[in-house]
């Protein structure tokens, strides 16, 4: 299964945004994005680039049911 994870903006660079989510920082590429990013903004990140910019709203709600999801105690 692959995921895209909403992660906050925290510094921008020319192709490339460092992004926040849980205190867990990763490089992702803005190759994908025709726009520029703020540091502020929420991503969809997926295997290290930017795929969508989303609202906060949007953001805090997918992570809320992902978070609900992992820590379900399920383990297949």
């Amino acid at each position: 299964m692959c995921l895209g994870v909403p992660m906050q903006v925290v510094s921008v660079g020319d192709d490339s945004a460092i992004a926040e989510i849980d205190g867990v920082r990763r490089e992702a590429s803005l190759l994908m994005l025709s726009e520029p990013v703020a540091v502020g903004e929420y991503l969809l990140v997926h295997a290290g680039f930017a795929i969508a910019r989303i609202d906060a709203d949007e953001a805090e709600e997918t992570l809320r049911l992902m978070r609900e999801a992992f820590d379900s105690g399920d383990t297949a």
